[in-house]
């Protein structure tokens, strides 16, 4: 990982966690942070991309101060989570994954409250919003808890935004929402990043990586890898096929059956498939000889969820 000057520090984020537990019931603790290392330059859009249940939201509570690590440190500019909370809490946006402004005030009344909240007002800093505003200012009047998920989506953000926070945590923010709002909102986040605010993003979402400058894979509250997406998929080290038949079930069942098979998984209404030896058109007459019909094989081009797969296989 590359090291950032003093000055490049001071305004980022530093991540040195060695574990963070999580204890539930009685006595039953689960490693949910395990010794995790990352930094955010300013101005830069960081993505987490994992799974459910793979400790991006962790993270994001200890980098608002919700949570302390069990061990280790972290600094959000420059500030220790620890030790400098209310500073922290006082230049950050964040934006849960769940909806949580309240629902029985309109748009408007939620946004002068969060604003009040910081000892600002909605006018001073409108040029940050306003782009996003004016896609619901026409729906001001109405109560947050009657808007769609992709309004709810944007008011949130300009709630979050509305303080002026140097750095902006969105925690699985397009969960739920439609394909159209998500990427409005893709758009409005390279917008923000034009103002150097750093964003760090968490999303389950795979296709959503490749809107970021740098990205964490993570699983199991590891990081597998850090780098930009390009370079992440460019380091796929094996040719993939993608293959399909008129049995798809059948052909999943069979696939581990080719001896010369090094990695198999279903993709969409297709399975793909690399080789430790051989090539498709022995695949092709094997699963022939297992009475499959309607083979099609092709040659396809790695992406971030073929690269976190392979991860997760080795």
């Amino acid at each position: 990982m590359a090291s950032l000057n003093s000055t490049e520090q001071q305004r980022g984020i530093s991540v040195s966690v060695q574990n963070l537990t999580k204890t539930y019931g009685k006595n039953k603790e689960v490693l949910a942070v395990d010794s995790v290392s990352f930094e955010v330059k300013k101005g830069e859009l960081f993505g987490l991309i994992g799974p459910d249940g793979a400790g991006k939201t962790s993270i994001f509570r200890m980098l608002t101060t919700l949570l302390f690590p069990d061990s280790g440190s972290a600094t959000v500019d420059g500030f220790d989570i620890v030790k400098d909370y209310r500073q922290i809490r006082n230049t950050v946006g964040y934006m849960p994954g769940r909806f949580s402004l309240y629902q029985d005030l309109t748009i408007a009344e939620n946004l002068h409250f969060f604003a009040t909240l910081f000892g600002t007002t909605v006018e001073e800093n409108y040029h940050l919003i306003k782009d996003i505003y004016v896609q619901i200012e026409k729906f001001k009047t109405r109560r947050a808890g009657k808007l769609s998920g992709g309004m709810k989506q944007k008011l949130a953000l300009c709630c979050a935004l509305i303080h002026k926070p140097t750095v902006l945590f969105l925690d699985e923010p397009t969960t739920g929402v439609d394909p159209v709002s998500r990427k409005e909102f893709w758009e409005m986040l390279k917008r923000l990043k034009e103002q150097e605010i750093s964003i760090v993003v968490s999303t389950p979402y795979m296709d959503e990586a490749t809107m970021c400058d740098r990205i964490a894979l993570i699983q199991g509250g590891k990081i597998l890898s850090l780098d930009t997406p390009d370079n992440i998929i460019g380091a796929y080290p094996d040719t993939l096929f993608a293959v399909r038949s008129n049995n798809m079930y059948d052909l999943l069942r069979t696939l581990p059956q080719y001896e010369n098979i090094k990695a198999h998984y279903a993709f969409g209404e297709f399975a793909h498939v690399s080789f430790k030896s051989g090539n498709a058109s022995d695949l092709e007459k094997f699963l022939k000889q297992k009475g499959l019909s309607g083979i099609e094989t092709k040659t396809v081009v790695p992406n971030i969820e073929d690269a976190f797969i392979k991860m997760l296989q080795s």
